[in-house]
């Protein structure tokens, strides 16, 4: 299969939108990619009360995904709860949401403040096997391995909106640290990772990039480069 990485620096309003479209429709792949809140931007705060995507919204992203499937981030909203999730759309439908269980409050992140919690990680079947999503601090925590490990997943899609920090002379330790997870993921559950981290900037805060793809024994099949945005196909055995 082919899987393309969309590694971009989202705006921080819903025109994020047109270009997942654009993006989707134009791709000569099996699966597209995209990052973390790739629909609305990362540092929402307060706008998320006016910006955050109703269901009916995402039917555009159902009718798109007829002829690729589609992994998106995006802020949901449902009755009067907020969400950061991320989407899987197949076959003209909204087959699966993640809604991140993880929500960082600590230093830079004051996610749990305007997010609402998911209570659950899950897998469910697609065209390419058995699947399940992560969204960023969802990997950080060991519960989340533990059950991934029961569901068998042939493949993990881990969206992230990672902030650079840890700047060493010839590395970033936060790469070092982000890698160490997605190896482990990948050993640990015998399953491929779908690594896709944003980049650009957003008050003041710079996303660092490096998505990737491992293969089930951790091997990294292709990385994509740091700070810098890029669009690029894989292919993947399955």
């Amino acid at each position: 299969m082919k899987i393309t990485l969309v590694q971009n620096a989202p705006k921080l309003n819903k025109t994020n939108l047109a270009f997942v479209l654009n993006e989707s429709l134009t791709c000569k792949s099996d699966v597209i990619v995209f990052c973390e809140l790739a629909l609305n931007g990362y540092l929402l705060q307060d706008k998320l009360l006016e910006d955050a995507f109703l269901i009916d919204e995402l039917q555009p992203l159902c009718d798109a995904s007829k002829d690729i499937d589609i992994v998106v981030g995006g802020a949901l909203k449902i009755e009067d709860e907020y969400f950061n999730c991320a989407f899987y759309f197949s076959k003209g439908e909204l087959l699966n949401i993640h809604k991140k269980v993880h929500l960082p409050n600590y230093g830079m992140f004051e996610e749990a403040r305007y997010f609402d919690s998911g209570k659950e990680f899950d897998s469910f079947a697609t065209t390419y096997g058995e699947v399940a999503m992560l969204v960023c601090e969802d990997l950080w925590h060991p519960d989340t391995v533990k059950e991934l490990f029961y569901k068998k997943p042939k493949i993990v899609y881990v969206l992230a909106a990672s902030p650079a920090r840890g700047f060493k002379d010839d590395s970033l330790e936060i790469e070092e640290q982000w890698y160490v997870l997605i190896t482990s993921l990948a050993l640990h559950c015998g399953t491929k990772v779908v690594f896709v981290n944003r980049v650009g900037f957003e008050d003041g805060l710079g996303f660092w990039g490096g998505s990737c793809i491992l293969d089930s024994n951790a091997k990294i099949l292709q990385k994509l480069p740091l700070f810098d945005e890029k669009i690029e196909t894989i292919k993947v055995e399955i």
